[in-house]
C-alpha cells in the first residue's frame, strides 16, 4: 500500500535503501576481514619464504626468533576474526538505529581496521630490515 508521497507503509522506499546500504557495508567489513586472516596466514609462512629467497641469491639468511612470524600471523587471524564480529554486532546495531530513526556513528571497526594495516606495516618493515 502507498500514500501520496510514494512510500509504503513499512518504511518506505528510503528505508530499503538505507538497509541495503547498511547490509553493503557489512559486506565490505566481513571482506576486510577476510583479508586480514588471510594476510595473518600469509605472514605466518613468510620466513619460509624469506629463507628460500636467500637460498635462492645464495645469501645466509638471518633467521628471525623462533615463533616470531608464526606470533604475528595467529594475531593477525584473531584481529581478522575480531573485526569479523564486530562487523555483525554493528551491523545488527545499524538495523535497529535505523527502523527506530535514531543512527549514531560509531568509529571502533575504523579504529581497528588503522590499527591492523599499522601493525601490518610495522611487522614487515621490521621482518625485512632484519632478515636482511
Amino acid at each position: 500500500m502507498q500514500d501520496s508521497s510514494g512510500k509504503t507503509k513499512h518504511g518506505g522506499f528510503q528505508h530499503r535503501r538505507v538497509h541495503m546500504a547498511n547490509e553493503r557495508t557489512f559486506l565490505a567489513w566481513v571482506r576486510t576481514s577476510i583479508a586480514i586472516m588471510a594476510f595473518g596466514f600469509v605472514v605466518e609462512k613468510f620466513s619460509l619464504f624469506v629463507k628460500q629467497l636467500g637460498y635462492y641469491f645464495g645469501k645466509e639468511v638471518v633467521p628471525a626468533p623462533p615463533g616470531y612470524s608464526s606470533i604475528i600471523g595467529i594475531l593477525l587471524v584473531g584481529l581478522g576474526v575480531v573485526m569479523g564480529v564486530l562487523a555483525y554486532v554493528r551491523y545488527r546495531t545499524v538495523e535497529q538505529q535505523i527502523d527506530d530513526d535514531s543512527y549514531a556513528p560509531s568509529p571502533v571497526l575504523s579504529v581497528l581496521l588503522f590499527l591492523s594495516v599499522l601493525s601490518i606495516g610495522v611487522f614487515l618493515l621490521l621482518y625485512l630490515v632484519h632478515s636482511m
